[in-house]
């Protein structure tokens, strides 16, 4: 258990005993010894315009499925205090479960506070809620109680001694059924159901699980639930309860990359090295880091690595003894899949991602230098929305990144599609297309405008760039330009429109002369006319559809030493 147990260790120094969980918790309700209400607390704290629930540590709350089943002294106000927002067809039944359980649970107790609580369920009645002392707003959030002597030490009746020794008692289990956990190999109660895991995106917001079997189709030789994948409490509550820190927002340890929630850690002697190391993968792939003096040695790290530099020259101390790992989780109704697992040294995942950096430069670069991954993904989307991102190809991208192979051929087709729905171009696409014909393909695609190219689909994108701008000379902007029109048809079977482009080509140039524009679209069509064959391809491949594009976009993005400003076209203008 070295991995889960440091790493729990390290995360989780505060992390509750085995028993226990955080609990997000709204409402506080004091008691006096005779079950008296003496006070009730607003514990929701002021986050931007909203109110949160406060974070507490409470025992372990079950695990619910279409079953009622209450909490130990603490619960949601459906179970704790008989009331809910909605229509509540069975709140009464949840209350009633709630009393009848804790009636015995507490039977024959002696403590204060638990004797309190007793008489408190006995004489509480749903109604009393709409008072004004209680916070309407909190309905349907978790409830904690305490006595009224001890509300300003803080100390809940789920704290107090007695009340903890009950609940150990309670969740006591037979040595006899003890099993041997699938990830420590040592002996341990079984986890029948493992706590949920929230703040995978796109997941249920109750959360999800990732050992789950509640069908019989999934289960073998008589298991039941956890039994048909044996895992120990104490590995699950450890792996749950370190996933939930890294999941909550701003943990410094996620991105979204597409629809995989992103976890990662670092393992190190030295906790300031892991926690740099972590740093500079979060940046890399999408996160601001909050300490100045911290992000600017990450991104110091970040530029060398972009410039081709290794690792063991930028940033020694992360080159040697630095493990890493990284994590995607993703929705699949109530559980969660692994999308992808990957652990190495850090200097090696840091190597290949220099390697992507090198694969995805181009010139004209983005405007904010190398953006990160989720930017790239987004230019997939339709919409140019997140959820839209199509989900199986995030996760490969993510792993040819981070292990040097291939990339899916499908992030070409993907692209190309997007291209050509969208009729546009730019750095982050043209970016994606080179990678791909760089690390799969023989050849090396050019970084900038490569006029003596000699791949022919390469010329005729440089060509179509060229043919746009001259309608723009010409007739300036209009509804319709050839860019719109013919992108699809002139970089999938060029044959077919280039002679008809060419005539209207002429046109053009003449209409450009006549207003006192174009003079370099002639001798630019006519170098670039020299390098085609008299036979221009039928039809292109889909690689040399990439090339095309690339073509497109360095010839449409050029921008001349000396550039007329009155003559100013789109392809003269700056990259999008």
């Amino acid at each position: 258990m070295t991995i889960l147990s440091a790493l729990a260790a390290a995360t989780l120094p505060d992390a509750p005993p085995e028993g226990y969980a955080e609990g997000k918790v709204s409402i506080l309700v004091s008691l006096e010894p005779d079950g008296r209400v003496a006070n009730v607390a607003d514990l929701r704290i002021p986050r931007g315009k909203k109110l949160t629930p406060t974070t507490m540590m409470v025992p372990a709350p079950v695990k619910r499925t279409s079953g009622i089943a209450p909490n130990f002294l603490w619960d949601k106000t459906a179970y704790a205090l008989g009331v809910t927002a909605g229509a509540g067809k069975r709140t009464a039944e949840e209350h009633a479960a709630f009393v009848a359980r804790h009636e015995e649970w507490l039977a024959g107790t002696n403590d204060e506070g638990l004797v309190a609580f007793l008489a408190f369920l006995r004489d509480w009645s749903p109604e009393r809620f709409s008072t004004p002392e209680w916070p309407v707003e909190a309905i349907d959030d978790n409830v904690v109680f305490c006595l009224e002597s001890e509300r300003r030490a803080g100390v809940r009746l789920h704290d107090r001694p007695a009340a903890r020794a009950l609940w150990a008692r309670l969740g006591a289990k037979d040595p006899a059924s003890d099993i041997v956990c699938l990830v420590t190999g040592e002996r341990g109660p079984l986890a029948e159901l493992h706590p949920s895991i929230k703040g995978v995106w796109g997941g249920q917001t109750a959360g999800g699980s990732i050992v789950s079997f509640n069908q019989d189709a999934f289960t073998s030789y008589g298991h039941e639930q956890g039994a048909n994948a044996p895992v120990s409490q104490a590995a699950a509550l450890a792996y749950t309860g370190v996933l939930n820190r890294f999941l909550a927002p701003g943990s410094g340890h996620r991105v979204q990359i597409g629809d995989a929630s992103t976890v990662f850690w670092a393992e190190a002697a030295d906790a300031a090295v892991a926690e740099t190391a972590a740093g500079v993968f979060s940046q890399a792939f999408g996160n601001t880091i909050d300490s100045e003096i911290e992000a600017a040695r990450v991104g110091a790290v970040l530029e060398a690595i972009h410039r081709g530099r290794p690792l063991v020259e930028a940033a020694p101390d992360l080159a040697e003894g630095v493990r890493f790992y990284v994590l995607g989780l993703a929705p699949n109704a109530a559980r969660i899949s692994i999308r992808f697992w990957l652990e190495d040294d850090f200097a090696t995942l840091m190597h290949h991602y220099g390697r992507f950096a090198e694969d995805i430069r181009i010139e004209p670069a983005p405007r904010d230098g190398v953006p990160p991954l989720w930017r790239y993904l987004l230019e997939l989307a339709p919409q140019g929305k997140r959820e839209n991102v199509p989900p199986n190809l995030a996760g490969e991208v993510m792993r040819a990144i981070l292990t040097g192979a291939r990339y899916p051929q499908s992030l070409l087709a993907a692209t190309l599609m997007r291209i050509r729905a969208d009729r546009r171009v730019g750095p982050l696409r043209a970016g994606l297309v080179k990678a791909l014909l760089a690390r799969n393909h023989s050849g090396r695609p050019p970084v900038a405008r490569d006029v003596d190219n000699p791949s022919a689909a390469y010329q005729l994108g440089r060509l179509f760039a060229v043919m746009e701008a001259a309608q723009y000379a010409a007739l300036g902007r209009v509804n319709a330009p050839i860019g719109d029109r013919y992108y699809a048809a002139a970089s999938s079977t060029p044959a077919r429109v280039f002679a008809a482009l060419m005539r209207g080509l002429k046109t053009h140039v003449s209409d450009a002369r006549k207003r006192g524009r174009g003079g370099w679209i002639e001798p630019r069509v006519e170098e670039i006319v020299s390098k085609l064959e008299p036979d221009l391809p039928k039809t292109l491949c889909l690689e040399d559809q990439g090339r095309f594009a690339l073509g497109y976009y360095h010839e449409k993005s050029y921008r001349p030493p000396e550039t007329v400003v009155e003559d100013k076209t789109p392809a003269e203008g700056d990259a999008e």
